[in-house]
């Protein structure tokens, strides 16, 4: 079984799995403190009108799943604070519009695409060499500096007119939060899917909730939670023979569940 690890999908998938699930993980700290639970979906199924206007236009999908998902993690968060709507309703307003325009592309253009489908459920065998670069390029800078604005961005998580009052530059850091979440999205979709890349911007803090109180090792517990899970839902997958990003997000939820045994069974 080892052996499948010396091939070249394989060995890619692991290094972008890795790079992709520590990444989200980090994210889902601030999703769950702040309760945005299905930013996550409204976001990634946002990029599914960018991946369909890709193809359609016969261009990289990435580059227009990144433009959409960008304007709509930013036109939430310019609803929100500016049309006294929740982030919710907003979410599921461009949820909605952004997966109406996908499925108008996909019909325009006539022609049945694997590929696509690929990107909705994600594919281990699609992850290029391009892609890994991509994902070390980009995963890196934005971890980086999303730890950079870990206090700013916990105070935003809690209480926004505190963190103004203390300095922070509320809107900024919160629309960076959005943009680089919707980017973080865009590149773990080829290898978890665009229906299944929410679960790993929710359940790895979900879980690590329930081992720490600490922030910081909130944060640590819930990227080693989102690594182990993408490593072993891999590794499982192959060996089962089953769908990669499934198993992944599969994987998770039973660590989840055991996060919340160990609960119990400490009467915490």
């Amino acid at each position: 079984m080892i052996e499948i690890f010396q091939l070249g999908f394989m060995q890619r998938a692991l290094v972008a799995g890795i790079f992709i699930a520590a990444l989200c993980a980090l994210f889902s700290v601030f999703v769950v403190l702040k309760r945005l639970s299905f930013i996550g979906v409204g976001i990634s199924h946002s990029a599914f009108g960018g991946v369909a206007l890709g193809f359609l236009l016969g261009i990289n999908p990435t580059i227009t799943a990144i433009l959409f998902a960008g304007a709509t993690a930013l036109l939430i968060g310019f609803v929100n604070r500016q049309g006294r709507l929740h982030e919710d309703t907003a979410i599921g307003i461009f949820f909605a519009l952004n997966m109406a325009l996908g499925i108008l592309f996909i019909g325009l253009s006539r022609s049945y695409n694997v590929d696509l489908f690929g990107y909705l459920f994600g594919n281990i065998l699609a992850i290029t060499r391009g892609d890994v670069v991509l994902v070390l390029i980009v995963a890196p800078v934005i971890f980086a500096v999303i730890l950079s604005l870990f206090k700013e961005l916990l105070f935003l998580s809690f209480d926004e007119e505190v963190a103004r009052v203390s300095g922070v530059a509320v809107s900024p850091v919160y629309y960076f939060f959005l943009l680089a979440m919707a980017v973080t999205i865009v590149i773990a979709i080829k290898l978890i899917g665009i229906v299944l890349v929410s679960a790993l911007l929710v359940i790895p803090a979900a879980a690590a909730r329930q081992f720490t109180t600490n922030y910081r090792g909130l944060a640590l517990c819930s990227v080693g939670i989102g690594v182990v899970s993408t490593v072993a839902g891999l590794f499982l997958s192959c060996w089962l023979n089953l769908a990669s990003g499934a198993t992944i997000v599969l994987f998770a939820g039973v660590l989840f569940c055991v996060s919340l045994l160990y609960v119990r069974l400490r009467g915490i």
